[in-house]
């Protein structure tokens, strides 16, 4: 009896559960059906992509040169033994700058092989991703990056290590960009799109800044492979998420997607190429400080190692009180979005120059704070003004224009690791700091360009054209809805006025641009 008992309490604790769990998935089927539910998993998803491409990227940074100077002085004692056993300790010295040099160079190109293979697959992935849509590509970066984590956790040789991360540059082109066009596609309302991106761009920040403390204290109590099991992890709990919630090999909607712009046309539009320009002058500095400041650092201040490796975790606070405030002013005054950019270019223009003059670790947190606070400012402003050009001169398809984003951050960071490091050898470490401070200060009025941005009207694009016709899928059905209500004065999203943020009447600036052509 007491067998038979426990078995009918195990069977119904069993059934419990289950039930449990068929509730759970109705929430979350019900959550998905809701339209600012579903934006918000949507958001969770990318935000968790993003935190994780970026820590993978900065999660190396104190356990690579450590790792790799003990594979090279391993390899080299053992050649050195064998090939020369009574050479004299002279020979040995010039023996172990050689290395140094080399090892220099291994870490250089081995940093910046993400960004370049980033650099060059950008293009590619950012026409796949206006063909077949968001959320395909998002789970091919997703599992790219899954595998290449999964590599650095075992590599044991240079040239493993640089598969796994040149793999992770190929997973960030299709995983950024799909990321952040898949927030500029569910997010239309101007505020809703730069409070989001804001969000996205804060996580950017807490995954660069923080990844060097966990990777370095994982490394020095855990061993090399636990920091990258642990990202693997994370990785791989997303993509299912992504799997479950969004459902990409079962998304209908893609069919009836416009055809987008294709990209180089993107690239010559003037208004976009000034945006992608400063982008890059803006994330220059950080990037090539990255790779140089610790050895200044070492040599002028004498500096601890826990110094330099804390060098970049008080920023944070600072980028995301920027993000912070920028969402908040642009909500306020959408029209002056250059002007907050050229701003961020002016203050991470004068925090370069005042960095050399740091005499102290403390002296030098001011100067990158503010290039962090600075770059908080261009990004939240930028950003989400790549999506509003692209509505107002082009087709609403967002993947080649935040490919042309990503382009813009690769190039830095493709040149940083490398380039920066000849500059301070060849001229010196003020003088590249005084030079990178003043191309973002010469940079900023080229933003008076986007001054009159906000009072274009919105283009009559293919994405009108396909509701003008009888709705042939979901995608359709949906977007007539939106019209309508906005013919009828609302707004599908909150029964408001059909104004949007940028303080005109897009279907009114629609009819009259169609009465001027009849």
């Amino acid at each position: 009896m007491d067998g038979e008992g426990g078995s009918f309490r195990l069977a119904k604790s069993a059934a419990v559960k289950l039930s449990e769990m068929g509730e759970r998935t109705k929430q979350l089927g019900s959550a998905m059906r809701d339209p600012h539910q579903q934006k918000r998993i949507i958001l969770v998803i990318v935000c968790v992509a993003l935190l994780l491409d970026n820590m993978l990227y900065m999660v190396i940074v104190p356990i690579i040169p450590d790792y790799l100077a003990d594979l090279e002085s391993e390899q080299s004692e053992h050649v050195h033994l064998v090939l020369h056993p009574n050479t004299s300790s002279a020979n040995s010295t010039n023996q172990d700058n050689i290395n140094k040099d080399n090892l220099d160079i291994q870490i250089g190109v081995l940093f910046a092989s993400k960004a370049i293979l980033q650099l060059l697959v950008n293009p590619l992935s950012g026409t796949f991703i206006d063909r077949v849509g968001y959320d395909i590509p998002l789970l091919i970066g997703l599992t790219v990056m899954f595998v290449s984590t999964c590599i650095f956790a075992f590599a044991e040789n240079y040239a493993t290590l640089f598969v796994a991360r040149s793999l992770q540059g190929l997973g960030s082109a299709f995983a950024d960009t799909s990321g952040f066009a898949m927030i500029a596609d569910k997010y239309t309302e101007e505020t809703e799109r730069s409070r989001a991106l804001g969000i996205s761009l804060a996580f950017i920040s807490f995954g660069s800044l923080v990844a060097p403390p966990f990777g370095g204290v994982l490394y020095e109590f855990a061993g090399k492979r636990v920091p990258f099991i642990v990202l693997a992890s994370v990785c791989l709990v997303d993509g299912v998420l992504l799997l479950t919630v969004i459902k990409p090999f079962s998304n209908r909607t893609r069919e009836n997607m416009p055809v987008g712009t294709p990209i180089y046309k993107l690239m010559i539009d003037p208004y976009i190429a000034v945006v992608a320009g400063a982008l890059t002058m803006a994330n220059i500095p950080l990037a090539f400080l990255e790779p140089t400041i610790a050895n200044w650092m070492e040599t002028t201040m004498h500096s601890t190692q826990w110094e330099m490796g804390l060098t970049w975790l008080p920023a944070f606070f600072p980028h995301v009180l920027g993000v912070y405030i920028t969402v908040k002013l642009a909500a306020k005054n959408p029209h002056l979005q250059w002007f907050y950019g050229a701003l961020g270019m002016v203050i991470i223009g004068a925090s370069s120059c005042t960095v050399p003059a740091c005499k102290t670790f403390g002296q030098l947190i001011a100067p990158l704070c503010g290039i962090c606070f600075g770059i908080a400012l261009v990004d939240t402003a930028l950003l989400p003004t790549l999506a509003f050009l692209v509505d107002v001169r082009h087709v609403s398809v967002y993947g080649s224009v935040y490919a042309i984003a990503d382009i813009s951050y690769s190039i830095a960071y493709a040149m940083g690791p490398i380039v920066a490091g000849q500059i301070v050898h060849n001229l010196g470490f003020v003088q590249l700091n005084l030079g990178m401070g003043l191309v973002n200060v010469l940079y900023a009025p080229a933003l008076l360009l986007l001054r009159n941005v906000c009072q274009m009207k919105p283009s009559y694009s293919e994405r009108d054209n396909l509701l003008d016709e009888a709705p042939q899928g979901l995608y359709d059905t949906i977007k007539m809805e939106e019209v309508r209500a906005k013919k009828k004065g609302y707004s599908s999203a909150g029964n408001c006025l059909s104004v949007d943020e940028n303080g005109f009447d897009s279907f009114r600036a629609q009819q009259s641009s169609g009465q001027e052509y009849t």
